[in-house]
């Protein structure tokens, strides 16, 4: 049994798939090829918002981001820290600070009452991680956001398909960022992401800083990087967007079906009023984690775990000055999470499979 069944969907759409590496092989514009346009307006159009950028990972995408907000030494950046570590590694990078704010445990996403007390005069963005799947209260973070003119940005990388009150994820801020990274929700093969906005400013700085800082060859008005995506993945990504739809509502119903099987046993997902939630990872939380996690292997049923540890508690953070217990209820999550296979072709007779053994383990 897969965790996550790539090579079923492959074969689903190897025709497609094939055909267009093909072409990519056969005009030979391997670097910023046609493709690239191409895709960034389909996912413009997916999104709804009229910019998309493609960048070569995730973690580059959110640093480019912070870049063109101009942040960097001396600022500050809310997150929190049950993510994983791009969240806050790309605002260390840009030289900015990383703050931390608890997350609510009914959708471990950011805890907006908790929010207004981490602001301080050095806030110049808050980056809201939506979690698993599903977006956090956008609403009162962007109304606390709009009060203090303090940017949003959209840590996307699990949620891209999710809607909040009929918006797509990645919509509903001043940048929305996801990641390409095979395992997500809309994956390519190898790594990759993309940045979305409604300000053309904005975006046409992103684009610059992510080809070496500026759009014109030779002329850099920025400081930028080497964030480009590669063509080859763009023409992967292309046919599979067309699917892409159709894999969002599976994800839904796969995801609900494990809820009404399990939410006797254990702590199934909450969606959040106004949500859908693609269950970029279906998480249960059971207090003997571990042991159930090896019951479950010794049946042949893969897990995971996001995350074994707070950033909070990570070495590289260390100089923050956070201690264990700062962060209470991303804590206790961290030592309770536990991810299921969950992919758009899992099917109901494995899916049972799956649930008799989580039921047996928890015995």
């Amino acid at each position: 049994m897969q965790f996550i069944d790539l090579k079923q969907q492959y074969l689903k759409y190897q025709p497609e798939i094939d055909a267009r590496i093909r072409k990519v092989l056969d005009h030979g514009n391997f670097i910023m090829g046609p493709e690239i346009a191409e895709l960034e307006k389909a996912l413009a159009d997916y999104v709804g918002v009229p910019h998309a950028i493609t960048c070569a990972s995730g973690t580059d995408s959110l640093e480019i981001a912070l870049r063109a907000l101009g942040i960097g030494p001396g600022d500050e950046v809310i997150t929190v820290p049950l993510t994983w570590i791009s969240s806050a590694e790309s605002i260390a990078l840009v030289g900015a600070k990383p703050v931390f704010v608890d997350i609510d445990p009914l959708d471990y996403n950011l805890d907006v009452s908790k929010l207004a007390k981490a602001i301080t005069p050095k806030t110049k963005a808050f980056m809201p991680v939506s979690l698993f799947g599903q977006l956090p209260n956008m609403e009162g973070i962007n109304q606390l956001a709009s009060q203090r003119n303090i940017p949003v940005l959209e840590d996307a990388a699990q949620s891209f398909g999710a809607t909040r009150r009929g918006r797509k994820s990645c919509a509903v801020s001043t940048v929305g960022s996801t990641s390409f990274f095979p395992a997500k929700p809309l994956g390519c093969y190898g790594d990759g992401g993309a940045l979305f906005t409604s300000d053309g400013g904005l975006a046409e700085k992103m684009r610059a800083i992510r080809t070496h800082g500026g759009i014109q060859r030779h002329h850099h008005p920025h400081l930028g990087m080497n964030g480009r995506f590669d063509t080859l993945q763009a023409a992967i990504l292309l046919p599979k967007l067309a699917h892409f739809s159709q894999e969002v509502e599976a994800r839904g119903r796969i995801g609900a079906r494990y809820s009404e099987l399990l939410q006797d046993v254990c702590f199934t997902p909450r969606v959040r009023e106004g949500n859908t939630h693609v269950y970029a990872q279906y998480t249960i939380r059971v207090p003997n984690r571990d042991q159930v996690a090896e019951k479950l292997k010794a049946k042949g049923i893969p897990t995971a775990i996001y995350y074994p540890k707070c950033l909070h508690e990570q070495p590289v953070f260390s100089d923050l000055g956070y201690k264990r217990g700062d962060f209470p209820e991303s804590e206790n999550a961290s030592r309770e999470v536990l991810s299921l296979p969950m992919h758009p072709f899992l099917t109901e007779k494995d899916q049972d499979k799956i649930v008799e053994a989580v039921k047996e383990a928890l015995i």
